[in-house]
């Protein structure tokens, strides 16, 4: 009497070794998580398809067509609004809500950015750029966008959840960031902006509020609204971009030729910010932004800014002469290398201003070991043994905010922010 039973043990234990095989077949034609729940129809589909394949000798896990693979991911419950469960609403923005849902694919949080459609307007430009540039950048330094839902009236990207930002995690550790911290997220910053850049796609938006970090610590790049791929055939882009505090003065000043050195500006005001507690240049408007910009930094002549005294704008406002300040006496909690590493960040000539891919390598991140220069681009810095994070000392019991206690407003593509001059229009 026991031998059917272990025929049948036998049996379902084949069946299940299959279903695994055709899982791993499917996620290495369509690139989907491995932990992701198929439906069992669409298994019984896939089982049948691998079947007919055996049948006919056809070679195992043939490229997909675009057209099949597009069915394939729809059969699964991809680009559907009833994929994904609503679980309260995490902020708004101009034209976005966005709200924490769970994907019943994975069981996974997710953020669900819903994005009004206007029928006369059509999509937002910022929303068409981020789902166009987002769909091809996979690190993991940079916000993942898992699905996108397009209705009549809204279309929504499902983005990975991360619990809080940079400016979440200052406010949370009483802007008292232990220097170690500051340093692995200075590093992360770098790690995701090199690999934009590397692929020509300049963020133009970098601000605390548009780093997201989960509970491990991972920061990552989010918001891509405003980033543009750098094509060579146009060099002329809006010199409305990047939030005022963290704006570079060529910005500031008209320009709109520029490249990746708009993006290393900010991340210099951030390791400010990280490493004080406070935004470097708080201004409420261009020419304050500007003025407290030379105050610390030594109004621009020719030797430091080649050019400057032919720039119509900066002649109008007849600043006065400032002398630079020694950034030590701003930053006194940064060692030399991390002062090295500011000033190359905030030089005025853009061609001398350090690259991202650069930075890296900068003797401030040496203490970090030369293994996190070989990570994979999934891989996190956090895979490492050697990269810990500390309890930041202005925080109280942890290192991070418990979950819960966080008001979002993160995956918004124009946060609500009354220092964002951005004109953020719809294409028709």
């Amino acid at each position: 009497s026991s031998q059917p039973q272990n025929s049948s043990s036998c049996y379902t234990a084949h069946r299940e070794l299959q279903i695994i095989d055709s899982l791993q077949d499917v996620s290495k034609r369509m690139s989907l998580p491995m932990d992701i729940r198929l439906p069992p129809e669409f298994l019984k589909k896939l089982q049948m398809e691998r079947e007919m394949e055996s049948e006919n000798s056809s070679p195992p896990c043939k490229p997909l067509s675009r057209m099949s693979r597009r069915a394939s991911l729809s059969d699964i419950g991809f680009g559907k609004l009833e994929t994904y469960v609503k679980l309260g609403k995490l902020g708004e923005g101009t034209y976005a809500t966005v709200f924490k849902g769970r994907s019943k694919l994975t069981e996974n949080l997710v953020a669900l950015k819903e994005i009004r459609l206007e029928h006369e307007e059509g999509a937002p430009c910022t929303a068409i750029r981020e789902v166009s540039l987002l769909k091809n950048l996979k690190h993991a330094n940079i916000v993942t966008l898992h699905d996108i839902i397009h209705t009549e009236r809204s279309l929504t990207l499902v983005f990975e959840y991360l619990d809080s930002d940079l400016k979440q995690y200052l406010d949370n550790c009483g802007n008292l960031m232990s220097m170690n911290n500051v340093k692995i997220f200075m590093f992360q910053l770098l790690r995701g902006l090199s690999y934009c850049h590397k692929r020509k796609i300049l963020h133009r938006d970098l601000k605390p509020q548009n780093l997201l970090i989960n509970d491990k610590g991972e920061l990552k790049l989010a918001d891509f609204g405003l980033a543009r791929a750098k094509s060579v055939p146009t060099k002329t882009y809006s010199n409305e971009v990047v939030t005022l505090w963290y704006r570079p003065p060529e910005v500031l000043l008209g320009t709109t030729e520029y490249s990746t050195p708009i993006d290393m500006w900010g991340v210099g005001c951030i390791l400010f910010e990280m490493a004080t507690g406070r935004p470097m240049f708080p201004g409420s408007s261009v020419k304050e932004e500007l003025h407290l910009v030379f105050r610390i930094i030594g109004t621009p002549t020719e030797d430091s800014w080649p050019g400057i005294s032919n720039n119509d704008e900066f002649r109008s406002y007849m600043f006065p002469k400032y002398r630079p300040q020694p950034l030590i006496n701003h930053v006194p909690r940064l060692d030399t290398e991390g002062i090295d590493m500011l000033t190359a960040l905030l030089l005025y000539d853009t061609r001398t201003r350090v690259s991202a891919e650069a930075s890296l390598r900068h003797p401030y991140f040496l203490s970090l070991g030369e293994n996190i220069h070989s990570l994979a681009d999934s891989s996190s810095v956090f895979s490492l043994r050697e990269i810990k994070l500390q309890k930041d000392p202005g925080h109280r019991s942890s290192v991070f905010q418990p979950p819960g206690t966080i008001q979002y407003n993160k995956y918004s593509t124009t946060p609500i922010n009354h220092h964002n001059n951005t004109n953020n229009n719809y294409c028709k």
